[in-house]
């Protein structure tokens, strides 16, 4: 019934293992990659047609735990696992971000990727393991994936490095005078393709071994995934990027100058309006055999990259006049606000975030709910990206993935140099609101 393709490696003090060929056998790609006691099954499929005039490429990453998985019934009053939590939407994106570079350019084609924690031992974390499982079952769906990619996660203790440390070890590093570093890098086997990291006060040289090490640790599954991909890939899918060339051209002649005279305005509204009047400038020379070509949008916006970046490239001038070396001109100014118990706005250039802080007590600490249990916080980092920071219309919701995933940046930063709990007794809320951005 089942023609399973399994393969194994001893990796670090674990065994990791790829199984396919059981389990979702109708999507394009299916894997379950296992570390120790952790599994993580990943699934992709994608359309085998573009939707006609798309000039971007729709992948989706969901990364989802479920607390069967720890032997855990959610908490709430329907025990069922609801709208993707902080730490899912931030895997989502720790997935998303190594993979998207690597699909063949030109693919527009819709791929899913879904990622699903099976079982967690409470030791690996499945954050890595996901991205593991998500390269083989890319590799050998037939998509157009030029990888495999590899993760790993890295430790920095007692002066070495440690590869793919315990979850109790990575659990509120600020409270851990023992580890200084949660590095995960992502990877082909020539390159580097992401680094994300929360790091205490490490010499630029100890961070750079970190990402060496990383790297040179993830190449055993690299080959490991390669291998398997021999066993059990699926037919490379029949894509040929489409040539544009000759539109392209028309695009460049009818509308370069225009579009150069618009990216040479420094003022950002001034500078929309204008690449709008040359977009519509463009489209009013062509034929409508042109118009209604589904890669119109794709040569605008190439005609738009080669000129913004190319000045960057070749002259070194950016969009708004400066060279690669001159700030944008900074202002700061605090206790703007009266009533709040802490207030900064901070403009650099046309962006602008409102940053408010506000104190309280170990009772206004965040419960986490996670798989591997609970845990509290004392220091919480808001960010919101409202559609009139960019002069736009915009439907406003909960947080979206960009704005979670941002707001974790800034909270790296500031975590770490941040008191323990047991020298500054009390929470602390940040809450920045972006009211500009360019």
């Amino acid at each position: 019934m089942f023609n399973v393709t399994r393969k194994s490696i001893q990796w670090g003090e674990e065994t990791l293992t790829l199984e396919s060929g059981k389990v979702a056998r109708q999507a394009d790609g299916s894997v379950i990659a296992t570390l120790g006691d952790t599994s993580v099954m990943a699934n992709v499929t994608f359309a085998k047609q573009a939707k006609p005039g798309q000039d971007f490429f729709p992948l989706t990453v969901h990364y989802q735990e479920k607390y069967y998985a720890a032997g855990k019934i959610p908490g709430g009053f329907f025990k069922r696992e609801a709208r993707p939590s902080e730490k899912e939407t931030l895997t989502s994106r720790l997935i998303d971000r190594p993979c998207r570079p690597l699909f063949v350019e030109g693919f527009k084609h819709e791929v899913l990727v879904m990622c699903t924690v099976l079982s967690h031992d409470l030791v690996n974390e499945p954050d890595v393991v996901a991205m593991i499982a998500a390269s083989a079952a890319l590799t050998i769906s037939g998509v157009p994936f030029m990888g495999p990619i590899a993760a790993a996660r890295v430790g920095f203790t007692n002066g070495g490095y440690v590869l793919n440390p315990d979850v109790e070890d990575m659990q509120n590093l600020r409270n851990n005078p023992d580890q200084r570093l949660d590095l995960v890098i992502a990877g082909t086997k020539e390159a580097v393709m992401m680094v994300e990291s929360e790091a205490y006060e490490l010499t630029e040289e100890e961070m750079l071994g970190a990402v060496k090490f990383g790297h040179d640790a993830m190449q055993p599954v690299i080959d490991m995934i390669l291998d398997f991909a021999e066993d059990c890939a699926k037919e490379p899918f029949n894509f040929s990027p489409p040539d544009y060339s000759d539109l392209y051209a028309r695009v460049k002649a009818a509308g370069e100058t225009q579009m150069r005279a618009a990216f040479a305005i420094r003022d950002k509204q001034e500078r929309t309006t204008a690449i709008s009047d040359a977009v519509a400038a463009i489209k009013g020379a062509l034929n409508e055999e042109d118009l209604a070509n589904s890669n119109l949008g794709s040569a605008i916006k190439k005609l738009e990259s080669s000129i913004l970046r190319g000045d960057v490239v070749k002259n070194g001038t950016r969009i708004d006049g400066r060279d690669t070396k001159t700030v944008r001109a900074i202002n700061c100014e605090t206790g703007i606000l009266p009533r709040t118990h802490g207030s900064a706005l901070f403009t650099r250039g046309e962006t602008q975030g409102l940053v408010v802080t506000t104190l309280g007590t170990g009772e206004d600490e965040q419960i986490i709910d996670a798989l591997h249990g609970n845990s509290r916080s004392n220091f919480l980092l808001h960010y919101n990206f409202p559609p009139y920071s960019v002069g736009e219309v915009g439907r406003v919701g909960s947080p979206g993935r960009r704005e979670i995933g941002h707001g974790k940046l800034a909270w790296r930063a500031l975590q770490a140099v941040l008191p323990a709990a047991t020298d500054f007794p009390y929470t602390i809320r940040l809450v920045s609101e972006i009211t500009e951005s360019n």
